[in-house]
C-alpha cells in the first residue's frame, strides 16, 4: 500500500473547536449522534483538559467502562455557552434529560464508545482526570519530556496533530467512528473474536460510501506480474525462514503474498519441531501494505468477510506468536505493521517506519491491526496512528513497545 494520505495542508488553518472538559457530560447528554444519513454529527470532538474545573465535576464524568456513575446528576437547563451543537439537537423546551434516564444511560453506553474524543493538554493530565483519559479515543500531550502513560501521546505541538485528526475524521467520519468503537471492543476480546469483529466492520465499510468515493477516484490498474514464488520457505535446523518475495512492489500484501504466508504459517503450526519462524522481506521494504488494486474487487462483501477469515494470516500469526520472529526494515505499512505485531518479539532495523493509512481510503486496519496493535501499544496509540496517518519512526516505536529491539 503506497501512502494514500492527502497532501500536507499548506498555511495555518484554524484549529478545530475545543470543548472544556467540565462541559463534556452535558454535551454527551444532548448530542444528536448522527445526521439523517447516518454520518456522525461531530466527526471528532477535541476536549481541553487544561480548562478549570473541580474534583466534583471530574467525578461525574463518564468512567472508562462507558456507563454513567451511579450518582451522576444532570442539571436542567441549557448547555454551556461555549458548547456548540448542531441545530435540532435539544428537545423543544431546551432542557436536558434527567439523570439516570434511559436516554442518558444510552448516550453513555453507545455514544462515548463511537465518538472520536480527543483530549488535549499543554501541561499534562491532572490526577483527577486520569480516568477520563482512559475513556477518550486518545489524549495528546504537548512538549512532554519523558514517558507518558499508554493512553497519552506526546507531540511537539498540539496544532498539527489536531488538524491531522480533524481532517481525517471529516473526510471519513463513518470509518473514524467505526474504528473508535471497534478498538474499545477488540481491546477486551480474545484475539479470535476480535478478528471476527474487525473483519465484519471492514467488510461493512467496503460497502460504504467513503470507500466507494476513494475507489472512484483511484480505479484499479491492470494486474501486475506475480512472482513465481511470492513467499519463499527455507528450513534451517529448527528454524523456518519465511521471506516475502515481491520486492518490485515492496512486498505489498497481495492475495498471492497472503496465501503464501498463510501456507507458510500452516507448515509451522503442523510441525512442533519448528521452534522459530523467521519472517523477513526482500527488497527495500518489509511490506508496504495491501495491494490497492485488489481493494473492493470482491463484489460480495459477505463473501469477502468469509474469505478474510478463512485465509487469515493474522489468526495464524497469533497462534504461533511465541515462535514468530519478524525482522522488519523499510516501509511497514498497514498489514506490514499489523501482522508482525502479533509476534512475541519484534526486531527492526534503523530505516524502518510504520504507518496506518487506511482511514484515508474510508476503511480501517483490516489485517488484524485492531487486535494486535492494542495488545502492544494500547488502543489509544493505535487510534492515534490511524487517525493521523502519520509515519512513526523506530525510536518512537521502541519507546511505545511496538518494536522490542533494534536489529543489526
Amino acid at each position: 500500500m503506497t501512502d494514500p494520505s492527502p497532501p500536507p495542508v499548506t498555511g495555518s488553518p484554524p484549529l478545530p473547536p475545543v470543548l472544556a472538559w467540565p462541559d463534556l457530560r452535558d454535551w454527551l447528554a444532548a448530542d444528536p449522534g448522527l445526521l439523517p444519513d447516518g454520518t456522525p454529527a461531530v466527526p471528532a470532538l477535541f476536549i481541553d483538559l487544561d480548562a478549570p474545573g473541580t474534583p466534583a465535576q471530574a467525578a461525574t464524568l463518564p468512567p472508562a467502562a462507558g456507563s454513567p456513575p451511579a450518582n451522576a446528576s444532570l442539571p436542567a437547563g441549557s448547555l454551556p455557552a461555549n458548547a456548540s451543537l448542531p441545530a435540532g439537537s435539544l428537545p423543544a423546551n431546551g432542557s436536558l434529560p434527567a439523570a439516570g434516564s434511559p436516554l442518558v444511560m444510552s448516550r453513555w453506553s453507545t455514544m462515548v464508545d463511537h465518538h472520536v474524543l480527543i483530549g488535549l493538554t499543554e501541561h499534562g493530565v491532572r490526577p483527577a482526570l486520569a480516568s477520563l483519559t482512559g475513556t477518550l479515543t486518545c489524549t495528546l500531550v504537548a512538549n512532554r519530556r519523558g514517558a507518558v502513560p499508554a493512553d497519552q501521546i506526546a507531540v511537539p505541538d498540539l496544532g498539527p496533530a489536531c488538524r491531522a485528526i480533524a481532517a481525517t475524521a471529516a473526510a471519513a467520519p463513518k470509518a473514524a467512528a467505526t474504528l473508535a468503537g471497534l478498538l474499545r471492543l477488540t481491546s477486551d476480546l480474545p484475539a479470535g473474536q476480535g478478528l471476527v469483529a474487525e473483519s465484519l466492520a471492514y467488510s461493512m465499510l467496503l460497502a460504504g460510501p467513503e470507500f466507494a468515493r476513494w475507489r472512484a477516484l483511484h480505479p484499479p490498474h491492470p494486474p501486475a506480474p506475480v512472482p513465481a514464488e511470492p513467499v519463499l520457505l527455507d528450513r534451517c535446523g529448527d528454524e523456518l525462514r519465511v521471506t516475502l518475495n515481491d520486492p518490485a512492489r515492496h512486498n505489498c500484501f497481495s492475495r498471492h503474498i497472503r496465501d503464501g504466508l498463510a501456507g507458510a504459517l500452516d507448515v509451522a503450526l503442523a510441525d512442533p519441531s519448528i521452534t522459530a519462524i523467521r519472517l523477513t522481506g526482500r527488497g527495500p521494504s518489509f511490506c508496504s501494505g495491501g495491494d490497492l488494486d485488489e481493494f473492493g474487487t470482491t463484489p460480495d462483501v459477505a463473501a469477502a468477510h468469509l474469505i478474510r477469515l478463512d485465509r487469515s494470516v493474522a489468526a495464524r500469526a497469533e497462534r504461533c506468536r511465541d515462535r514468530l520472529r519478524p525482522l522488519l526494515h523499510g516501509a511497514c505499512i498497514g498489514a506490514g505493521l499489523e501482522i508482525p505485531s502479533f509476534a512475541a518479539r519484534v526486531e527492526a532495523r534503523d530505516d524502518t517506519f510504520f504507518q496506518l493509512p487506511e482511514l484515508a481510503l474510508g476503511l480501517i486496519p483490516g489485517a488484524g491491526g485492531t487486535v494486535s496493535l492494542p495488545r502492544r501499544i494500547g488502543r489509544w496509540r493505535t487510534a492515534y496512528l490511524a487517525l493521523t496517518g502519520q509515519r512513526l519512526d523506530l525510536p518512537t516505536a521502541l519507546t511505545w513497545g511496538l518494536v522490542d529491539d533494534r536489529a543489526p
